[in-house]
Order: structure tokens, then C-alpha cells, then sequence
């Protein structure tokens, strides 16, 4: 799987792409990652991507020229490009002209108008072969770029800067369904929303018994609060610098469900069907 992601600041990537799963998974060529920096694609000493929105308003809007110089640079490596004229084809690099695109291939416009992104959408995006993601900023795009993209996309009904993070989440969720990808790929089966609508059972580990016991500070207005069973252990006052007065008491005990601990595997896969949550 291939994802190019174009956006005006690639520096944001370094860290996420090059931790856990997705370095290994590139690592392990299940996946190649290449960040754009649409300033490439500028003519002008200013590298202007964007500029103010016709018939007034606030903010910027980003040009479509870069963006869409951006494609025609990265697409054909990928599948056949139309610009300007009715039916006129970009030809392909490498092919002069004659062969056709990767057809398995989405262009995809990160926007807080777009499609909300969903499992189910991550299970079908994997089975392409390319991924273009381009990163939204400012007030928006020029809309003539809906012409040269296949989808838009939002993380859900709220606004961010900018795309980068919407980017993230797509890669990252789309990685996860990818064989191979996981060091157990039962995993990607049973997580929530791997079936609609249904949220995953509970999951616990070590210790069986989590202990704690209420500490009510000596000072007015304060509350019990919680800390982990330690013998001999203090816990200073807020306001108090660590020297204010207060009783332990009310130890409370957090157990594992006692199915999980039985063994008998049938019971466990019962307990944990009964467990997972359905949501609307």
C-alpha cells in the first residue's frame, strides 16, 4: 500500500510515521509513506498556496494551481489524470502514453465538509493499492478541486487546522486491516467497530486484585479520594505542600471478572460476546 500525502507542513509527520506499527509496517514494506510539501509546486518566490476568498469574507483559501500541479505530478503513478479539456488524458510516466493507470488508487481531499470516516470505510480503503492524501488548511480549498479528486473526507462534526491529523488517522486505520501488519491479526478482528455498530468487550491484566483506600484530607470541604494500596505510603494534600493531616480509611478491591480467570475458553468467548456494546 502506497500513500503519498501532500501539505504545507511535512515536518508534522517525523514523529507519528516513525513509532510502533507504522515503522515496522514500513520497515516491513507492507507500507511506503512519502510526504509532499505543496510549496514544491509554487512558481513564485513567495511560495504562495493560498489566497483571500473571492466575493470577501474572512481567511484564506488555498489556490488550486499547486494542488493541482501536485496531482498531475503524483497521480500518474498511480492512474490516469483528466485535466482541463472534456476527455483529455494526462499519459502516464513511463508508459508514453499507451498504458493505464493503477485503477486500485483514491484521491482524497481532507475536509470538514467530507464523508465521515469510519471502520468500514478503513476496511475498504485497504484494499486499494494508492492513496492520495491531500491536507486541507485556512478557510478551505477552491472548490474547482472537487474536479480532480475522487472523495472528501472528515474525521467527524467538529474543525481542525488543518488535514494532517485527519491524514494521520486515515493511514494509521488503514495500516492496522493490512496483513501482516499486526503482530496478531486476530486483533484487528475483535477491536470495536470491526463488525457495525459493536464496540469491543472489556480487557484486564495484571494484578487480579487492584486495592486502593480512601484518604480524606482534615481540611473543610475535603473529599475522599483514592490511592493504590501501598503500605506505608503518604499522600500530600493539595494546598498543603505535603504537610496537611488526613485519615486513610474505606479500602476498596477492583477484581477481575472471575469467567476470565476460569480457563474454560467456551465461558470466555460467552462472557466476552455478552460484554461487547452495540451503538447507533
Amino acid at each position: 500500500m502506497n500513500f503519498h500525502i501532500v501539505t504545507i507542513f511535512p515536518e508534522i509527520f517525523n514523529s507519528y510515521f516513525n513509532e510502533s506499527i507504522l515503522k515496522r509496517s514500513q520497515t516491513n514494506k507492507i507500507i511506503d509513506i512519502k510526504i509532499h510539501n505543496l510549496r514544491d509546486w509554487t512558481e513564485d518566490k513567495h511560495k504562495t498556496v493560498d489566497d483571500t476568498p473571492y466575493g470577501g469574507g474572512a481567511g484564506m483559501v488555498m489556490k488550486i494551481e499547486p494542488l493541482y500541479k501536485a496531482i498531475q505530478s503524483i497521480a500518474p503513478f498511480t492512474r490516469p489524470v483528466y485535466c482541463g479539456d472534456k476527455g483529455a488524458r494526462l499519459p502516464l510516466r513511463g508508459t508514453s502514453g499507451q498504458g493505464k493507470g493503477d485503477l486500485k488508487s483514491k484521491i482524497i481531499l481532507l475536509s470538514a465538509k467530507g464523508k465521515k470516516w469510519n471502520q468500514q470505510l478503513a476496511k475498504k480503503y485497504s484494499k486499494l493499492n494508492n492513496i492520495i492524501l491531500i491536507c486541507g488548511r485556512y478557510e478551505g480549498v477552491d472548490e474547482r478541486i472537487k474536479n480532480f479528486i475522487d472523495e472528501e473526507i472528515s474525521l467527524g462534526n467538529y474543525v481542525l487546522t488543518g488535514g494532517e491529523i485527519g491524514a494521520m488517522a486515515i493511514v494509521d486505520s488503514i495500516t492496522r486491516l493490512l496483513p501482516g501488519a499486526l503482530g496478531n491479526e486476530q486483533s484487528a478482528k475483535n477491536e470495536s467497530h470491526s463488525q457495525p455498530g459493536v464496540l469491543e468487550y472489556p480487557q484486564y491484566t495484571r494484578p487480579e486484585i487492584f486495592t486502593t483506600r480512601s484518604f480524606t484530607p482534615l481540611i473543610k470541604g475535603g473529599r475522599g479520594i483514592f490511592t493504590p494500596f501501598i503500605k506505608g505510603a503518604r499522600l500530600p494534600l493539595r494546598g498543603t505542600n505535603g504537610q496537611g493531616k488526613g485519615d486513610f480509611s474505606g479500602i476498596k478491591k477492583y477484581r477481575v471478572p472471575k469467567v476470565l480467570l476460569s480457563g474454560d475458553h467456551r465461558k470466555i468467548e460467552e462472557w466476552r460476546r455478552k460484554k461487547m456494546k452495540k451503538v447507533k
